[in-house]
């Protein structure tokens, strides 16, 4: 590619190609081929003028150069319209709207005649007309009501320009609006997109390159060392370690072999995996959660639906306040000054840009929230609840002792047991399984279908015998598998203050397995942080027995505990207390957690919970730390300050121009003009980070 370099600092080149050189299509292309290079930072792309800007590690130059000179348009390889980043696109086309926008403004005043600009004003007031008709024929006295009222009262007295300055800082506003909650909702969407031009399709012995859009459910695709996975899918051949940290925040790779699931996003470590493709790209887990953040816009907070609220509310008195100042000074511009202040603009524009960049803040914390009102949730709550395997105590747990009982040998039960947990994500289960992989025991399915019994255990049938694993709760009480003196003085010695976990075979106890389950480092700094952020009662939730329970409770300082609880009694304890006004967190990872998760005011789900923990939390943690809590914490409080000082702000300013305009100070095209400057000002300064950044907090 011919080009001609027009600035040049260390670190950052800006060359010109000229008119033409590319296409809009084409920019993607150069911009995601310049990014993939590990030396280059970011790049940007622009049609209008050819004009290529690239941030570069700064002893690189001569190879950005190089990479640039080497570039050929026409034969890169197009990016598919769902993978591009679209905010240069948003930024250009606000700047161009606001261009022809200010531009046809002041051509107008300056070239065209005052009798066809007057009759091109009648024209554009028809539209803000015919909406606040529709809101009264709804029955409504809304702001549409207001702007329709200010723009006919101006005509009415024959004030064209008014009322062209009127719809002009209206339009302004709207278009402010759209820029806004498009560049907001696209930088959050970014932040969680994969970009994967194509995949390598394998048919028989051959490879060939497809487009990941290209790629049907059943086609096999391989991947090797060092490339990420495109898509959903299962694996049928190879062996492989796959890094998961996108989707769970866990760094350390994962083995995966044939019948694996992989996930879109996560990246092939060591090894190759030829993968059968099992949803599509646009239905993937990570692209569900991108979905879901778009549609979480509808999911308001309960602050936005008052703020709006409001905003309309305040209307009649503003038609009240105007109608007084006429009747008291018979002087209508003095009245339609009055009109001009529209609180709702920056009231309804504010606070949803605040909220959807808490969200963008949040995710790149690596939180994914699933609405506004979450956030909001959260940062009232009063309480919050733990359960404890998993979320409270370390990820993966050890097995501290296998013991067996009656005839049967510690590698018997051992086997058997990782046998059946293999099969269900939990970190008990993982554990158990981990246990039996490093002492080389051969676990090959010998069993038929397994059962999971929520929160209580797992039954399936093991040569010809039915065989349990579970809680106490499920082998000794439901399942009444007989418990002898000896088994409970052998539980009793060898258990000490560890999770223990059961397997029955053929109606009798064959051994336990005692769980070694530390709590996660800092924990208990964490929960102490969480109170001074106004959380008044901690509560830890669990299955386990009570010793196990108490051991975790007096460590870590928590209020109140209970133990050997099932799933339906979790819920029954969060719904009780929101019942006695509280507002509640709950914060979980396993299945049995799933119900208090539902009942709660907020929930939260942990890295590496089981998918309907996922799906059911409103706030998914990708990080592997409960630290992320406190950050939410502080982010979310910051949210609703930042909301509540907007409110006052906007209710002060706008206030001081209705008295200004009531005295006569200012006139209505003033009072529309910083009424606008307002909105603008308040609404960039809502996109602001609400957190500081690491080196501020030192």
């Amino acid at each position: 590619m011919r080009f001609k370099i027009v600035h040049d600092l260390p670190g950052r080149i800006r060359v010109r190609c000229g008119r033409d050189a590319f296409s809009k299509d084409e920019s993607y292309s150069i911009v995601k081929t310049l990014e993939d290079l590990n030396f280059v930072y970011s790049a940007e792309a622009s049609v209008a003028n050819g004009s290529i800007l690239v941030l570069y590690e700064k002893e690189k130059r001569a190879r950005v150069l190089e990479q640039l000179t080497a570039l050929k348009a026409r034969e890169l390889v197009l990016v598919p319209q769902g993978e591009r980043n679209q905010a240069r696109d948003i930024t250009t086309d606000f700047q161009r709207k606001l261009a022809v926008m200010v531009g046809r403004r002041y051509l107008m005043k300056w070239l065209v005649p005052a009798p066809i600009r007057t009759a091109l004003t009648l024209l554009r007031a028809y539209k803000f007309m015919k909406l606040g008709l529709r809101s009264l024929e709804k029955g409504k006295l809304d702001v549409k009501v207001l702007e329709a009222t200010s723009i006919a009262v101006s005509l009415v007295q024959r004030d064209t320009n008014t009322a062209a300055s009127i719809m002009f800082l209206l339009s302004l506003s709207d278009l402010l609006e759209d820029y806004t909650r498009k560049k907001a909702s696209n930088e959050l969407t970014e932040s969680l997109r994969i970009n994967v031009d194509f995949a390598w399709l394998q048919e028989g012995s051959t490879l060939r390159p497809v487009a990941i859009s290209d790629l049907k459910l059943g086609d096999q695709i391989l991947v090797r060392t060092g490339s990420m996975i495109p898509i959903d899918g299962t694996v049928c051949d190879g062996e492989a370690m796959v890094n998961e940290s996108s989707m769970t925040g866990e760094p350390l790779a994962v083995r995966k072999n044939e019948d694996s699931t992989v996930f879109a996003g996560t990246v092939v470590e060591e090894g190759s995996l030829v993968i059968r493709v099992t949803a599509l790209s646009n239905e993937t887990r990570i692209n569900k959660i991108i979905d879901l953040i778009h549609h979480s816009e509808s999911l308001k907070a309960k602050i936005q639906g008052k703020a709006e609220t409001l905003a309309d509310a305040i209307v009649p008195f503003s038609f009240l306040l105007s109608g007084l100042t006429f009747l008291l000074t018979r002087n209508l511009t003095k009245a339609i000054s009055v009109l001009m202040v529209d609180y709702s603009c920056a009231l309804k524009l504010s606070t949803p840009i605040t909220i959807i960049s808490a969200m963008r803040e949040a995710s790149s914390h690596k939180i994914v929230v699933k609405g506004g009102k979450h956030l909001e949730a959260y940062a009232k709550a009063d309480i919050i609840i733990f359960d404890k395997t998993g979320t409270l105590t370390v990820a993966s747990p050890q097995v501290e002792k296998v013991i067996p009982c009656g005839s049967y040998t510690r590698e018997e039960v051992l086997r058997t047991a990782a046998c059946m947990e293999e099969h269900f994500p939990h970190s008990v289960a993982r554990a158990i399984v981990r246990k039996a992989q490093e002492e080389n025991l051969n676990h090959e399915e010998e069993h038929a279908e397994v059962e999971y019994l929520v929160a209580h255990g797992i039954a399936t049938s093991l040569h010809g015998k039915r065989t349990l694993i579970g809680s106490y709760h499920f082998i000794f009480e439901d399942e009444q598998v007989p418990l002898t003196e000896e088994d409970k003085k052998l539980i009793h010695q060898e258990s000490d203050d560890n999770s223990v976990v059961y397997l029955a075979i053929g109606g009798q106890l064959a051994g336990f397995l005692c769980i070694e389950d530390p709590v996660r480092g800092g924990t208990k700094e964490i929960l102490g942080s969480l109170r001074e952020l106004g959380i008044e009662q901690i509560i830890m939730l669990t299955g386990d027995s009570e010793k196990a329970a108490n051991k975790v409770a007096q460590e870590l300082g928590i209020d109140s505990y209970y133990a050997q609880i099932l799933p339906e009694d979790k819920a029954a304890i969060v719904e009780s207390l929101k019942q006695a006004g509280h507002r509640v967190i709950m914060v979980g990872d396993g299945i049995n957690d799933s119900p208090a998760l539902a009942a709660a005011d907020v929930s939260v789900s942990m890295k590496d919970s089981s998918d309907i923990a996922k799906e059911v939390a409103d706030i998914t943690l990708l990080a592997s730390h409960l630290g992320e809590l406190v950050t939410l914490r502080r982010l979310s409080m910051n949210m609703m300050r930042r909301i509540n000082y907007n409110y006052g702000a906007i209710l002060g300013f706008n206030t001081s121009l209705l008295l200004l305009g009531m005295g006569g100070i200012i006139t209505p095209a003033t009072s529309a003009l910083l009424h606008n400057l307002s909105t603008m000002g308040i609404s960039a300064a809502s996109m602001k980070p609400l957190l500081p950044k690491p080196s501020e907090e030192a």
